[in-house]
């Protein structure tokens, strides 16, 4: 039987890029405090759930998790469990009553709180910290971040966006950015550190601005990349509404920023979007995908699409298959429309679209995507891409996986080299998700 030392703490990572960010953020908290990473599961004292609440399905699976947790608690006597993130945040009220074993609950603005919360679990309380913050960014925290490749890096937390169906305002509170001083010294001590990719991320990068100097987010990126000039830099994520020109054009000028934009656009139907609260027409969209696509040539774009919202007719199921089939993305997220508890949709709108026909219209969504994917993949066969090698490819460890700077996932033949090269790949084969190829 493994030994598991009261100390030592381990992170189940759920949902979005934020939460990464973040676990890297709680564990450089309770490092801190002197608490130890566990290898595994197995070995940990402290279990910690880092959750998101964005869809359905994300909370179903921690409830899974705790149903495991609480038979695993009486094996294994003095062990802590706790969830943090956005579900408790957004379920405070009954989240102790989905299952016993929760010890104690911790909000995105309440981590420097987690040491705390661990010890008063122990003598017996169920604490809980779930205040909204509105001045915390986790400012001179050094995060403690898994691999040595690519890294994540928050600019801004929170979001002003109040689109209908989402829980993020309510989870994770009003928009606030970092200072750009603490934004550069992160991205210094990781060029220093040999990244090769840096991600800028937020709920939304067009609303970055600098509550030192004023800088926007163009501005920002910009820097960032002459600073780090050997690293890929990339950014996530942009609302249509907000995207400028000078952000693009600095893409554009920039060598080392990916020419990938990641731009949701959820509807193809102006009137379902316009029942999110999205803020712009669907002719505003396509303006926008143009102007991208005239100032950065061959720019891969991806985009996320919720099928079925309330309201939602066959006619815009129908605009939504034609934009895709206009606009050709390299890649979209896909799901269908689930009602989150308090969200504008949920307390004013009628959530009338069956879920057989979410489901159907859903998968010819992903049909016709995945078709659209493959064909643009296909096109890659017989051309030559650079490839920022990850991991070892989970099939073989004599191939690597890696992304191209249009963020297309490649797996080649090893040959010698290794994770954080950058290797010159000629491309044999595609799938609708996936390029193969050799180096050249």
């Amino acid at each position: 039987m493994t030994t598991r030392g009261s100390n030592t703490f381990y992170i189940h990572t759920f949902g979005c890029q934020m939460n990464q960010a973040d676990s890297a953020i709680i564990t450089a908290l309770l490092q801190q405090a002197g608490y130890t990473p566990a290898e595994s599961e197995e070995s940990a004292g402290i279990i910690l759930l880092n959750t998101c609440a964005v869809r359905e399905n994300a909370v179903d699976r921690i409830e899974n998790y705790l149903q495991h947790f609480q038979g695993l608690k009486k094996r294994a006597k003095g062990l802590v469990v706790g969830v943090a993130g956005c579900i408790p945040q957004y379920q405070r009220e009954e989240m102790f009553s989905i299952s016993p074993a929760i010890d104690f609950l911790a909000g995105p603005d309440t981590y420097r709180t987690l040491p705390s919360l661990i010890e008063q679990s122990r003598t017996g309380g169920k604490p809980t910290s779930l205040e909204f913050n509105s001045a915390e960014t986790y400012e001179g925290i050094d995060p403690v971040r898994q691999g040595d490749i690519s890294a994540f890096v928050p600019v801004m937390r929170g979001c002003n966006n109040m689109c209908a169906y989402c829980v993020v305002p309510f989870t994770r509170g009003r928009e606030r950015s970092h200072p750009f001083s603490a934004v550069m010294g992160e991205v210094e001590k990781l060029v220093a550190s040999g990244y090769r990719e840096i991600t800028l991320i937020g709920q939304n990068v067009n609303s970055y601005h600098d509550p030192e100097q004023g800088m926007n987010f163009a501005s920002l990126l910009d820097l960032v990349s002459r600073t780090a000039p050997e690293a890929r830099i990339r950014f996530t994520t942009s609302h249509p509404k907000d995207i400028s020109e000078a952000l693009v054009r600095t893409i554009a000028d920039r060598p080392n920023i990916c020419h990938h934009i990641h731009l949701p656009v959820q509807s193809g139907s102006t009137k379902i979007v316009g029942r999110m609260n999205r803020g712009y027409t669907i002719e505003e969209y396509r303006e926008k995908i143009a102007m991208i696509r005239s100032i950065i040539p061959g720019v891969a774009l991806s985009t996320d699409i919720i099928a079925g919202f309330c309201g939602e007719q066959e006619e815009d199921h129908q605009a939504t298959l034609k934009l895709l089939s206009d606009i050709r993305f390299d890649l979209a997220y896909m799901f269908f429309y689930s009602t989150r508890p308090g969200t504008l949709a949920a307390r004013t709108l009628e959530d009338d679209v069956p879920e057989a026909v979410k489901k159907q219209r859903l998968q010819e969504i992903i049909d016709l995507q995945n078709s659209i994917s493959a064909e643009l993949f296909q096109q890659s066969i017989g051309s030559v891409v650079e490839v920022l090698a990850e991991s070892e490819s989970k099939r073989s460890t004599g191939q690597l996986m890696g992304r191209t700077a249009g963020n297309r996932a490649v797996v080649f033949d090893r040959e010698g080299y290794q994770p954080g090269d950058l290797v010159k790949v000629l491309i044999s084969a595609a799938t609708s998700a996936t390029l193969t190829g050799r180096p050249e």
